[in-house]
């Protein structure tokens, strides 16, 4: 990949210091790439360019930044959001609150690299179609069992509560599975484009109950817990502790469970986190990743969504 220069990259307000990875060029690179491709998809149609902060204070100074739009504008057109459905869903989404969620709506609307606004924009469709949603599941992991009955976003079954996981991680969409039987299963999607992942140590009251979920799981290997735990694999680790809480609750409502990333061929670094990731189990059943070429490439989706999702964010290399 040819890497874009300092100056081009001024030129449409994309020059920004948290773009780069230390020691990590192509990482660094690719996501300058999709800041730039972001920037120039907006003034492909004609949208506006935002700011850093998103709502500057009256008097204060701000930044122009070419991959963001100004988030009165953004809410009114809904302009970040690429199918009346997808809009459809966001608006649906941010007008109910979730127990104890944490949800930044300036970025939903404005920032045009946040993912979970991507996660509307590739699932936005199916949240309105059931039968869709249910072919595309078949589609992209065919020993998923049952039926699709609900499609949610931003969507966790019980923040901050020990009986699940206990912390504030939820994922971009779920697919609830209708078993035939009473029961559910999950498909819990989390998208990552621009982001990468940093160390972070768990909260060390809630350590014991991540230990609880990993071991009583049985599908993992020895040493797991030390290779994850306040490593860059911890994001990973406790978005797949999600499903693992809902597999392992007292009411036994959820009989069947997957997490899956979502990410870009060109975003090494999840493409290498979960490698990593999946070396640690012994069964994989429960964890999986595919890049978002391979999603839009299975033909799931509506062939007029799918060019427009590839227009808007699979930029396309100047080599």
């Amino acid at each position: 990949m040819e890497a874009l220069s300092q100056q081009e990259l001024e030129a449409v307000h994309c020059w920004e210091a948290a773009d780069r990875v230390p020691g990590r060029p192509e990482l660094t690179a690719f996501r300058r790439q999709l800041r730039y491709h972001q920037s120039r998809w907006r003034e492909s149609k004609g949208h506006p360019i935002g700011s850093q902060p998103i709502v500057p204070k009256p008097g204060a100074a701000a930044r122009l930044v070419g991959s963001r739009l100004p988030l009165a504008y953004a809410r009114e057109t809904g302009a970040n959001f690429l199918t009346a459905d997808a809009l459809d869903a966001a608006r649906a989404r941010t007008s109910i609150i979730e127990p104890h969620q944490s949800f930044d709506h300036q970025r939903l609307w404005a920032d045009l690299l946040w993912s979970p606004a991507m996660a509307f924009n590739l699932f936005g469709e199916l949240a309105a179609d059931l039968e869709l949603a249910d072919r595309a599941v078949r589609t992209w992991w065919p020993d998923a069992p049952g039926s699709v009955c609900d499609v949610r976003f931003a969507h966790s079954p019980g923040r901050l509560d020990p009986a699940w996981l206990g912390n504030l991680v939820a994922f971009d969409v779920g697919f609830v599975l209708d078993l035939g039987d009473g029961t559910q299963g999950i498909v819990g999607v989390v998208t990552a484009y621009h982001e990468v992942n940093r160390r972070q140590p768990p909260k060390p009251s809630r350590l014991p109950r991540y230990r609880e979920l990993t071991g009583r799981s049985g599908f993992f290997g020895p040493g797991a817990i030390d290779a994850v735990n306040g490593t860059d694999l911890i994001h990973i680790w406790l978005d797949h502790l999600l499903v693992l809480s809902m597999l392992q609750h007292p009411s036994r409502a959820w009989r069947w469970g997957r997490l899956v990333v979502v990410h870009p061929a060109g975003n090494t670094d999840f493409a290498d986190a979960c490698s990593r990731y999946r070396a640690l189990l012994v069964d994989q059943s429960t964890f999986s990743s595919m890049t978002l070429e391979e999603l839009l490439d299975a033909g799931a989706l509506p062939a007029p969504t799918a060019a427009a999702l590839r227009d808007r964010y699979v930029p396309v290399s100047r080599i």
